[in-house]
């Protein structure tokens, strides 16, 4: 096992700022949640709540915001943001595994694409005709590379990523296993009683800094390119239909559907297995709640919710019953307020 490098405060301190109360020299080794750290740990408080676990934790030190100065004597790291600088300590102590520039014995790359010197393509991997992989690149092991895609530079595809034709990828992408780019989007036409399929000859443009997710798919346009904006964040098993536009800096959690055409703006965040319509707009800095259904373009940015809270199964079959006879009630109430003289919009 490849020992892993450790860090003493002062160095971490100097590398990502924030102010140091304790003995700089303690070397730390990995991050830690407070209940299960051990000694040469470094663990993190986000939310007041979790004080009362300073107390018996057994890490090396914290990392903890300024209004918690005087919470604990252990040593901490003082920083305005401690979940961001959590990140930051934990990519500092676990750095991706390299791979070394070349390609593998077993990899099957056309003669007309270029592959840059200090990139890696692992085995069995395929690179197409007129396939571009940039500097340091990392295509894993299965990854498949279509004809006149590219690939930026320190982009890395981990095992069996498949990149259809005319796709272009930025740099420092993260792209991970099982994730299809191109695939045509679900154009179909109704002749009479059969559908016949429309080509799509669009592709997918992503930008720079993205991270896609396991099994995630991003389907090529049907004319223009389906765009993913930079820095942009996919989790796992989320659906990308065709001419989707997501702006920066969006996050999606897993099991988002996003049907065609529809346009996500900037600093947006999809809660886990909400539902985008297609050919709708969202407005920048809209927040939505996991499990809901967006109907309709929404033009100011918040957050909006329609999830149906749950409850036990016989409560829940009667509220939708009644649910299911809103519209008759709302009639019923609007005859008995004409004929007492009063409107809704009478009301306080």
């Amino acid at each position: 096992m490849e020992k892993r490098k450790a860090y003493t405060l002062g160095q971490i301190v100097r590398q990502l700022g924030g102010e140091l109360i304790g003995d700089a020299r303690i070397r730390i080794h990995q991050v830690a949640a407070l209940e299960s750290a051990q000694a040469g740990n470094i663990s993190f408080l986000v939310q007041a709540r979790y004080i009362a676990q300073l107390k018996n934790t057994a890490a090396s030190a914290v990392i903890m915001g300024l209004e918690s100065r005087d919470a604990t004597a252990l040593p901490r790291i003082l920083c305005k943001n401690p979940h961001a600088y959590y990140a930051a300590v934990a990519g500092l102590l676990n750095p991706p595994a390299q791979e070394r520039p070349g390609i593998h014995k077993s990899a099957v790359v056309d003669k007309s694409a270029r592959v840059a010197k200090t990139a890696h393509v692992g085995p069995c991997a395929v690179i197409a005709k007129g396939a571009r992989i940039g500097a340091n690149c990392i295509v894993g092991a299965g990854c498949f590379v279509g004809k006149d895609s590219s690939i930026g530079a320190d982009t890395r595809l981990y095992a069996n990523v498949t990149i259809y034709q005319n796709c272009r990828l930025g740099d420092r992408c993260i792209v991970h296993a099982g994730v299809v780019i191109g695939a045509d989007g679900f154009g179909i036409a109704k002749d009479g009683a059969i559908w016949k399929k429309i080509p799509q000859i669009g592709g997918v443009t992503i930008g720079d800094d993205v991270e896609v997710g396991a099994n995630t798919t991003i389907d090529r346009g049907a004319l223009d390119d389906t765009l993913i904006g930079n820095g942009v964040k996919l989790d796992n098993q989320i659906q990308i239909a065709h001419n989707v536009s997501i702006g920066d800096n969006t996050a999606i959690a897993a099991c988002v559907g996003i049907a065609g055409s529809a346009k996500i703006g900037k600093n947006c965040a999809l809660g886990g297995a909400s539902m985008i319509y297609g050919h709708i707009t969202i407005a920048d800095n809209v927040s939505v709640s996991a499990g809901t259904l967006i109907m309709k373009s929404l033009e100011e940015p918040g957050t909006y919710t329609g999830v149906f809270p749950f409850s036990s199964h016989q409560r829940w079959l009667k509220n939708a019953t009644h649910l299911r006879q809103l519209d008759e009630l709302v009639k019923r109430v609007r005859v008995l307020e004409s004929r007492s003289g009063k409107t809704g919009k009478e009301q306080p």
